[in-house]
């Protein structure tokens, strides 16, 4: 049985039989750079005969791969391939073939098709456009010449196995899915606080403690209080993988021309280490912390023991050491901290991290690897040559880039799947924020104005997994996002035009969910908010708002003239919404005159994960000269303040009065660190 014949399930459901049409109509994922149509098509004969122009190093898998595919073939040894019904793969350094080694030629002709590369990458892709096109025309496809070669050199996906455990099965699974689509980089987020998932000789107690906890959901298990149980106890629940599951994974990536890029979190992100070894933690005690010491020694020998048997399983010349979100609080209150600060003279939290970051990177380095980390990793010095994930945004990256560094862009508002791709009140529970199809399509990782574009190595899509406890929900989020992020890694970003992409998507989600897929039913999508679409005319527009409560600077809209310019806010409280952190909404809108009222409203909403809540209640008063006021109203809540499904409700007053100034008073629920959000005081 061969390993990758369940990655051709998705290019062998035939769309449209066997009818001859024009390479034009070619439904191809990514996007191929060029396309020269031919008169005539190729019909297979099957089988066709196989001559691969290579050394018998690439020859060989490659005659192999394709014994796992639908097209069927004899290899022949001699010289001088068939005179028709061929497949040709040459591997040439011709003037004519594009630059990268993972570009390629494909020339379908009438008598044959011959794939030519640089390198084998460029052949194995080749076989991929052209499996595509067996999938959609079946034995006859369109004579045509497409020259590939992709935008990006790093095409990545991320899948968080720390906060829900998926097995090696799963994780080989979305390897075949990301080999169709060309995407070349798996970024295996293998430790965090919710659970150690990788073996590890020199501690046992990394998968024997460390990676077992009760409940069985991320959710579960933070309700709970966050507690770990030992393997084999009766209310144990997580996993993780031995180093020969390891190494079938790996094997089965590099066969597909993937690279696994692993990731072991430091300094912060680690509960789950420092619960079972608590003397690497400044206070010596389980559960008192998620960063190591860094001014214990042990640390960077548990560190470096770690990583050593790391490089010992995964050829990668990227190693991801994390780097994000650490606290520096008990760094601040640790003798050993604290004297490692004044020994090497190191004055902030963020220079005691860079000094961490530094020992493994150069311990790294001296192993032939390469340090990556998230951007935090920019807030103190970094080695030099360090790659530089930016996720907060893209402002690290394009720091980074600026000043030399190699960086990976994965911004959160556009490379985040787990947050909602339609409707949230529809969906399956997601983390946060709505990031649809279109808004990753329209995603430009290195725009021309960039300054250091040209250190920009890729792109990325990130998988977290708080909110995603099952395989087949992990799929529904990545599909078919993955798919436009693959053509954003790949395609010119000059040849992108989403209505055209949309249609190829809708074919290739169809194919995946026929092979197996949980793929989300992209044909079915509700899309953005109706709210936001259209203006929204009633007697308030333009109208002055005074507040009583200040909005919040990270959520200010448009300022004073938010709440009265007739637009309504999307799904993501991220754009058009006003948010007010520990506070009441508080406002008054002059109408300029006395003027008859039938309806005085707002929208909020509720998204538990980002603690925004709707209001207590509302209270909405009038007055006629701005200083005596009399109630119209209370509209209350009865919406659960631990309901985590997002909601968005309207609290109104309806009903006949008359008013100059209305007051909307939308009351917090007292949570600290509560938001309220709303878009627009709609009066009527």
């Amino acid at each position: 049985m061969f390993p990758n014949r369940f990655l051709f399930l998705v290019a062998t459901l035939l769309l449209c039989g066997a009818c001859e049409r024009s390479a034009q109509e070619n439904a191809l994922l990514p996007e191929p750079v060029a396309v020269r149509e031919y008169p005539g098509s190729f019909k297979i004969h099957e089988p066709l005969s196989l001559w691969i122009d290579a050394p018998d190093s690439i020859a060989r898998p490659l005659a192999g791969y394709l014994r796992t595919t639908p097209i069927e073939c004899v290899r022949e040894e001699r010289k001088r391939h068939a005179a028709k019904n061929y497949l040709h793969l040459v591997l040439s350094k011709g003037d004519s073939l594009p630059e990268s080694p993972e570009g390629y030629v494909l020339a379908i002709r009438p008598a044959g098709i011959t794939v030519r590369s640089r390198g084998e990458a460029g052949l194995f892709y080749g076989l991929q456009t052209l499996l595509q096109l067996h999938a959609q025309y079946g034995d006859r496809i369109p004579a045509q010449k497409i020259t590939d070669y992709p935008r990006f050199a790093w095409r990545g996906l991320h899948l968080d196995v720390s906060r829900n455990f998926f097995d090696a099965e799963f994780v080989k699974k979305q390897l075949r899915m990301m080999a169709s689509l060309k995407l070349n980089r798996l970024h295996w987020h293998l430790t965090d606080g919710a659970g150690w998932r990788l073996a590890i000789d020199a501690y046992p107690r990394l998968t024997e403690e460390a990676a077992w906890r009760v409940g069985k959901t991320w959710q579960e298990w933070r309700r709970g209080g966050s507690r770990y149980a030992r393997r084999g106890d009766p209310e144990a629940s997580g996993g993780y993988y031995t180093k020969e599951q390891v190494r079938d994974v790996l094997a089965l990536a590099d066969s597909l021309h993937i690279t696994v890029v692993p990731e072991i979190e430091m300094p912060g992100h680690s509960e789950e280490v420092l619960t079972v070894y608590p003397e690497l933690s400044c206070s010596g005690e389980p559960g008192t912390s998620g960063e190591f010491c860094l001014g214990n020694e042990q640390t960077y020998v548990f560190l470096e023991r770690v990583f050593s048997e790391v490089l010992e399983l995964f050829p990668s010349e990227f190693i991801h050491i994390g780097g994000d979100e650490a606290s520096s609080r008990a760094w601040m209150a640790c003798p050993k901290c604290r004297a490692l600060m004044e020994r090497e003279g190191l004055k902030t939290p963020a220079e005691l991290q860079a000094y961490a970051v530094h020992r493994i990177g150069r311990f790294l380095e001296a192993h032939g690897r390469r340090l990556v980390g998230w951007d935090e990793i920019l807030d103190g010095s970094i080695p030099a040559d360090a790659v530089v994930m930016s996720w907060r945004g893209e402002e690290g990256g394009r720091r980074a880039a600026a000043a030399g560094h190699d960086v990976v862009m994965t911004p959160g508002s556009y490379c985040y799947f787990d947050g909602y791709q339609d409707n949230p009140m529809t969906q399956p529970q997601a983390f946060t924020g709505y990031l649809p199809l279109s808004k990753v399509y329209s995603y430009d990782p290195a725009p021309e104005q960039m300054a250091g574009r040209d250190r920009v190595l890729g792109v990325q899509a990130n998988l977290w997994t708080e909110y995603i406890p099952t395989p087949e929900q992990a799929e529904y989020m990545l599909y078919p996002r993955a798919f436009a992020l693959a053509e954003v890694a790949w395609s010119p970003q000059k040849s992108r035009d989403y209505d055209e992409f949309r249609t190829r998507a809708l074919i290739y989600t169809e194919r995946a969910r026929e092979a197996g897929y949980n793929a989300f039913d992209l044909e079915s999508e509700e899309g953005e908010r109706p709210e936001s679409l259209e203006p929204v005319e009633h007697l308030a527009v333009g109208c002055p708002v005074s507040y009583a409560t200040p909005w919040h600077r990270s959520y200010p809209a448009d300022g004073v003239a938010t709440l009265t310019d007739g637009q309504r806010g999307p799904w993501s409280y991220g754009e058009r919404w006003q948010g007010f952190l520990n506070s009441d909404v508080d406002v008054t809108v002059d109408l300029g005159a006395v003027k008859p009222i039938r309806e005085v409203a707002a929208d909020f909403m509720q998204w538990y994960s980002a603690w925004v809540w709707l209001p207590a209640r509302v209270e909405i008063e009038v007055s006629a000269d701005g200083e005596t006021f009399r109630s119209l109203g209370v509209i209350g809540n009865d919406y659960p303040q631990e309901e985590e499904r997002p909601e968005y409700r309207t609290f109104a007053w309806k009903g006949s009065d008359e008013a100059r100034y209305v007051r909307y008073h939308a009351v917090s629920n007292g949570r600290v660190g509560g938001w309220l959000f709303t878009d627009e005081i709609i009066i009527r």
